[in-house]
Formats: structure tokens, C-alpha cells, sequence
């Protein structure tokens, strides 16, 4: 009952992060069409899909206190699956055939999971943390993990090697260190709450410093990803990623399959496959929705610098735009 209470609260908390994507993406739109230019964050729909969005990830953060990692993470598909269908009531998209089959996949996929995870307690204490921060089994999947990083990390900066696949193996490779805080943090809190008293511990300070330092870089990779690469793209592999790292962290730092049987193992990696596959169905040959922009310069950009290509010419019949062939005859001449 503990873990069925974990996943619905985490299918519930992934769902309310779909719609609040929704509703900034409907609040963008909408200024983008008005004709007086204001930030975002002065229009009240954006701010109400924030609310959502911090809501959402509170209760994500709360079910990892109720249901192991390996059955909280892959039920972040209900996100993938409630923007593609909530999109169209909201923003008026088709609802395609790949988006139903898709949704069969990742719901049959889920159901796989919620049936076969295992079956561990929840109610872990800061001496128990303790005990597996300093097990050998994590330390050299640390070690591993350490040396990994270093190498992409080596990769992206000296050599500027931009990869999609370099940049989101870093993300899951700070979301594994991500999630087992995050674990940690909530199972303290947990049980502080039940009157058990954990938050005195130190090991519970150093928890918090690391969940807050390895997603503060995690975003700076994804957002990098995002920037350099169609959502479309980013979206199932880095699901596919992120889930992958929190399982096996799940099984190395939380020991979740010791007592797991081999039929459960199998079920439980299929019903993965699954989702995985779904994820992938529902974003393949998807269409990026772009805001259309002006070719006219409205402002100076922060972080942007200026060039005369997009600035007016007094000389040029064009208007911040790049000179043509002709132009660029009678400039050498």
C-alpha cells in the first residue's frame, strides 16, 4: 500500500507537470501575439503554470519517500504522455496515431512496473544511509561514475566535442548522484515527521548539499541539450538516460533488487523497455512549434552582441537582413 501510494502520487505529481508546461506554453503563445511586447513573468497564466510546475516536482520529491527509486523514476513517462494528449486540448494539435499507440506502450509498460518492482522497506533511517555511503559497492560505482564524467566533461570543454549524447550522459550521470539524495532527503523527512527524529544527523546536510549541487549542474547540461537540439530529440533520450542512472543507482546504493526474483527482474526490465519504446514513439517525426519571430531588430538581446548584418543600412535597399549576391558585387567593385 506504502508503494502504491508513491506511484499514484507520482504518476499525479508528473501529470500536474504536463499541464503546467501546457500553461506556460499557452501564456507564450498568447504574448506572442499581442502587439505590446511584456515579459513573461508579468502575465499571470505563466505564473499559474509555475505554481503547477513547483507543485508537481513537491510531490515528485515526496513520493521518492514512499516507493523506491527504480519504481518512481520510469513513472515519469506520464509526463511524456499527458503533454502529447493534454497539447490537444490546449494548444488544438491533432491527436496522431503514433500518440495513441505510443500511450498503449509507455500505460502497458507502467503497469509492468507497479506490478514487478520490489518489494523493499521505505522507511529508511540516517545510520542506514550512512552504512551505504560508505559500502563497497558504491564507492567503485562512484569511482566509475567520477572517471566517466571527467572523461565527457574532458571532451565537452578542451575538445568542444557538443554531442547530444555527451551532454545528456553528463545530466544522468548527475541525476543517479540526483535521485539518491533526493531518496535520502525525503526518507529523513519522512520519518522525522512519524515523530523518529533523523534531521540532526549530518548525513542528512550532506544529502541536501548534494541533491542541490548535482541538479543545479543537471539543469545547466539539460538547458544546453535544449538549446543546441530539437526537444523531439532530447525529450526520449533523456528520459531513457535519466531512468537507466536512477535505476542502477537505485540497485547499488539502496540494494532495491536483492531479494528480487529472476521472473521480476526480466518483467521489470521489460515493462522499462516498454515505456522506453512508447516515449519513443510519442516523440518520433513530432513538430517543433515555433514562435514567429520579426526579422526586425526589437531590442538589444542579454548575452547577444549586435553585428551591423541585422542592423538598418542607410545604403542597402534591405532592412536588417543579410545582403544579397548583387549587393555584395557593388560593394567589392
Amino acid at each position: 500500500q506504502t508503494q502504491l501510494l508513491g506511484v499514484l502520487l507520482a504518476a499525479a505529481s508528473n501529470f500536474l507537470i504536463s499541464v503546467s508546461l501546457t500553461i506556460q506554453k499557452c501564456a507564450h503563445l498568447r504574448l506572442a501575439c499581442q502587439t505590446e511586447l511584456k515579459p513573461h513573468y508579468k502575465i499571470k497564466l505563466w505564473w499559474c503554470g509555475t505554481a503547477l510546475l513547483g507543485l508537481g516536482e513537491v510531490g515528485n520529491f515526496t513520493a521518492y519517500g514512499f516507493a523506491p527509486i527504480d519504481l518512481v523514476a520510469p513513472v515519469g513517462c506520464v509526463s511524456v504522455i499527458g503533454s502529447a494528449f493534454i497539447s490537444v486540448l490546449f494548444l488544438k494539435k491533432t491527436m496522431r496515431a503514433a500518440d495513441i499507440l505510443g500511450g498503449t506502450l509507455t500505460v502497458t509498460g507502467t503497469c509492468l512496473l507497479v506490478t514487478f518492482a520490489p518489494n523493499v522497506p521505505q522507511e529508511l533511517t540516517a545510520r542506514q544511509i550512512q552504512n551505504y555511503l560508505v559500502s563497497w559497492p558504491f564507492l567503485v560505482y562512484s569511482i566509475l561514475e567520477i572517471i566517466i564524467f571527467c572523461t565527457l566533461l574532458y571532451f565537452y570543454k578542451a575538445k568542444a566535442v557538443k554531442h547530444i549524447v555527451i551532454l545528456l550522459m553528463m545530466v544522468a550521470l548527475l541525476a543517479s548522484l540526483t535521485v539518491i539524495a533526493v531518496k535520502a532527503v525525503a526518507s529523513m523527512i519522512t520519518l522525522s515527521a512519524k515523530g523518529k527524529m533523523q534531521l540532526t544527523y549530518p548525513v542528512f546536510y550532506i544529502m541536501i548539499v548534494l541533491m542541490a549541487a548535482s541538479c543545479a549542474f543537471q539543469v545547466k547540461f539539460l538547458n544546453q541539450a535544449i538549446h543546441l537540439y530539437e526537444a523531439t530529440a532530447v525529450v526520449p533520450i533523456n528520459f531513457v538516460f535519466f531512468t537507466s542512472s536512477a535505476i542502477i543507482s537505485g540497485v547499488i546504493f539502496y540494494r532495491e533488487f536483492q531479494s528480487a526474483t529472476l521472473l521480476n527482474m526480466f518483467m521489470f526490465l521489460f515493462g522499462c523497455l516498454l515505456s522506453f519504446l512508447g516515449v519513443f514513439v510519442i516523440a518520433r517525426n513530432k513538430k517543433e512549434e515555433r514562435l514567429q519571430i520579426s526579422f526586425i531588430d526589437c531590442g538589444h538581446i542579454p548575452g547577444q552582441k549586435l553585428t551591423g548584418k541585422i542592423q538598418p543600412d542607410p545604403h542597402s535597399s534591405h532592412y536588417g537582413t543579410l545582403k544579397s549576391e548583387d549587393d555584395l558585387v557593388k560593394s567589392q567593385s
